[in-house]
Formats: structure tokens, sequence, C-alpha cells
């Protein structure tokens, strides 16, 4: 069955409440599968690191509604536990819809809600709260509420006598403490190879559940969905020669949906990892490249003192394909300033300047204007932008072509990122592995390229 854990708004303590079930989880010996609602790459990263198991990504609008049934069932089937941590508040999907939102996915995978409130400086308040979520969507189960950041026991009191009027279940308190301080950064969480104490925290959260939550009541709500098979079945193995990919890997690079690296190998495309940071030259055995999104903006000194790594993936890209997304894409570029306003050299392959300005967001709608390594034209995909950095192009050094029109939710359509048939770079992530032809085009863009180099006598 599973639980979602569901807030009324972000920064409700959704992150924290997942991390202590998940860590009490890991302490009592039992294996629990971590979902994410929404694109996000950062909560998944740390819900991963405590549980021990990768955390997968339910998302209807990215990955669309068969993935995310066949996700549930496949992923959470391997496990013993398993949970949903929400997006943002319950409702709150695309716009002013609830297209996309947490209480979308309840509703498709009938799950039961916990909704956790951050009840601080707040008394009978709360129950209007709670009360108005309740009423919002009576189709939803509300299978009770957990409080976070209460002050005292005497606040707890008070608490615990308003949701009792209302016939709610009160699932757990947590204090106000710093042992539940998480930090952040300009895009949400830092990512979790920078959370220090990892193993003490782990077990920090693991006491704050057995003393704080009710677990008698939430255990149950945690079960597993029945076993599946793996959403990748479906999709045939390749028996042909092995195509091995590099994967730029390190702490500028790593925004990845691991069921993308899990197909990939599925269809004879083992990933080698490469780490620019490290001024490492491109795998010789690789006969594609994937440069995924981070945060290069926060290592562009070093990145730009990579020469071998930039050399290489100059030499590289003039041979065999390479995919790049958002960060990964600012590689590929001639400047990448950083945060404090300097600019380093990058790789010169695309001609433009990255520089920081305002935040971009959103679901796109993506419209190829011809056929390139992975898309089609006529072809329509949806997408993911997620930045804080713009560019400064001057297209007309480059024969690379525009790669698509993009349109969003309140967002002026315009075209965007670079493309053709062994290039593409763009600020927008896709979720491979629910649009399996990307992968099959991929194979076929990398075997294609084998054919083309020339034999070695």
């Amino acid at each position: 069955m599973a639980v979602v854990i569901a807030a009324p708004a972000s920064g409700s303590g959704k992150t924290l409440v997942s991390l202590t079930l998940l860590s009490w989880a890991r302490q009592k010996g039992l294996s629990i599968q971590p979902f994410k609602v929404g694109p996000d790459y950062l909560d998944p990263q740390l819900l991963s690191s405590v549980s021990d198991r990768p955390c997968r990504n339910l998302d209807p609008t990215l990955c669309g509604t068969d993935w995310v049934q066949r996700a549930y069932r496949g992923y959470g089937g391997e496990a013993e536990l398993a949970l949903v941590e929400g997006v943002m508040g319950l409702f709150d999907g695309i716009g002013s819809s609830e297209k996309g939102s947490t209480a979308a996915v309840a509703r498709l995978l009938d799950l039961p809600v916990v909704l956790v409130v951050d009840a601080g400086g707040q008394a009978a308040s709360l129950g209007a709260l709670v009360q108005g979520f309740h009423d919002h969507d009576k189709t939803l189960n509300l299978a009770g509420v957990v409080l976070n950041r209460v002050s005292s026991e005497r606040h707890r009191e008070l608490l615990t006598e308003v949701l009792a009027r209302q016939n709610i279940p009160l699932l757990g308190c947590l204090p106000r403490t710093d042992a539940l301080t998480l930090p952040s950064r300009h895009l949400g969480l830092a990512p979790a190879h920078e959370l220090e104490q990892r193993h003490r925290r782990r077990e920090v959260w693991a006491s704050l559940a057995e003393r704080h939550l009710n677990l008698d009541r939430l255990q149950p709500l945690l079960q597993a969905p029945a076993s599946a098979c793996s959403p990748l079945a479906s999709i045939p193995a390749s028996a042909a020669a092995s195509l091995p990919v590099a994967v730029a890997r390190d702490d500028a690079f790593h925004f990845r949906y691991r069921e993308t690296e899990e197909l990939l190998e599925h269809l004879g495309m083992p990933m080698l990892n490469w780490s620019p940071m490290d001024d490492e030259p491109i795998p010789a055995e690789a006969k594609g490249l994937i440069l995924p999104g981070g945060f290069p903006e926060l290592h562009a000194a070093r990145l730009s003192q990579a020469r071998r790594s930039l050399t290489s993936l100059g030499s590289f890209v003039q041979q065999h394909p390479v995919y790049a997304e958002c960060g990964g894409m600012l590689l590929l570029g001639q400047e990448l300033t950083d945060p404090e306003g300097m600019a380093h050299p990058m790789a010169s392959i695309l001609p433009f300047t990255a520089r920081k300005s305002t935040l971009q967001v959103g679901y796109r709608q993506l419209s190829p204007k011809r056929d390139g390594l992975l898309v089609r034209r006529n072809q329509t995909l949806t997408g993911h932008e997620f930045h804080r950095w713009e560019l400064q192009t001057n297209r007309p050094e480059t024969d690379r072509t525009v790669l698509w029109d993009i349109k969003g939710w309140k967002v002026n359509p315009r075209s965007e990122g670079w493309g053709d048939q062994t290039l593409h770079a763009s600020w927008v992530h896709l979720h491979w592995a629910s649009c399996s032809t990307i992968c099959c085009r991929w194979r076929d863009a990398l075997e294609a390229a084998v054919n083309r180099s020339p034999t070695v006598l």
C-alpha cells in the first residue's frame, strides 16, 4: 500500500518526516523503497542515501501515468516497506491547477495521505487548517497528521486537544530542534554527498521517530505494494555488441534518474564514470557521452583548470554522440561565470557564455524543429527546466541548429538548445526511461558513429 507524506506547503517538514521514517526502518533492518513526487533530483538523493535504495520519481506530467503506476508497483514491490514523499503543498500542481500534484498521485495510486504540518506559533488555528485540507477533497484518504516544530510539552498537549475534537488521528509530534535542520542552496536542499555526518544523522533521525512518532499506526501504512515485474521488463534486452557510454559523475554533475542508466544498461550500453573535476580524459572505450545537470557553476574554477578533460571533450564531440542537459550543457560553452561573478573558460564547443540570472523552473512542452540525435520533427515531448543561469549566445559562429521550440505555463514561447545528428544540448531535462524510443535512438546513433569510425590496422 505505502503512504504519501504530504504537507500544506513547501518547508513544512515532508522531507524530515520521510527521513525519520526511512532511518527508523533501516535501523530495524527493514528494506524500504522511497519515492518522490515530481521531477526533483536533490530530495531523492537524500532519500536514497538514507534508505540504501535508489529513490524513484513519480511524475505523471513528465513521465505519464502509465509509467508512474508501473514504477510504483515494480520498484515498490522489491522492498518490505515504501513511502512516497510529496512535492510542494498537497494540492499544488501546474499553475493554479492540481495537475501533477501530490494529491493527483495519491488518487492515481489509491494511497493514504499523512499531512505534515508546521505547528510553530499556532494552537486552535491548526484545527481550521487540517479540517480545510480534509474537507477540500474527501476522495483522498487522510490517514492522519504529523506535527513539526512543536515547541514544548504544553504546546503538544494543546495541539492534541485540537485534533481530538475533529476526530483526525495525530500520528506524531516532532520537536523544534537543530537535529531536524537540513542545509540548502539556490536550487533547494544541498546534495546528499555534501551532508556531513550522515551516519550520525541517521541515528538521530531514527531515535526521533522512536520517541516522537506513533510507529504502531504508521508502520501498517508503510507496507509495500504486492511484488510486480520491473517497469523495464516489457522492453526487450539487447543482444547486440556492448556500446559503453561515458557519463560525467562528480560533485559538479550528479542530476540523474537512476532508471535511465538502468535502461541503457538493459539495452547494452553500460555506464562508464568520468570526472571532469578530476581532470580525467574521457574513457577510451566510450562510444557516447552523457553530461547531466548539477552545479558546475559552483565548481567553475576547478573545471576550467581541468584542461585534459576539456581537451578530451573537444576531441570526443567531433567523433561521437554527446547528450548534454542543463548544467552539463554549460561545460560545452565558452565561459561560465561563478556565483561571485568571475568568468572561467570552458570547452568552447558551443558559442555561448553563461552567467547567473533569475530562476527558470517548470514543465516544458517541446516541439523539435527538425530530426536530431534523440528527437524527431512533428514529435511532442515533455521536459523540465530548473536553473538560475542564463546564456548569452552568438549562434552564427556554429553550424549546430536550434533544437526545438518550447512553451510552458506563463512562459513566453521561444526557441532553445542546440542539436544535430550527433549533439543534443539543452536546458531541459528529459526522463528517458518513460520514453524508451529515446534510448533506442541513442543506441542507433552510437552504432552509426562506430560504423563511421575508421578502422585502425
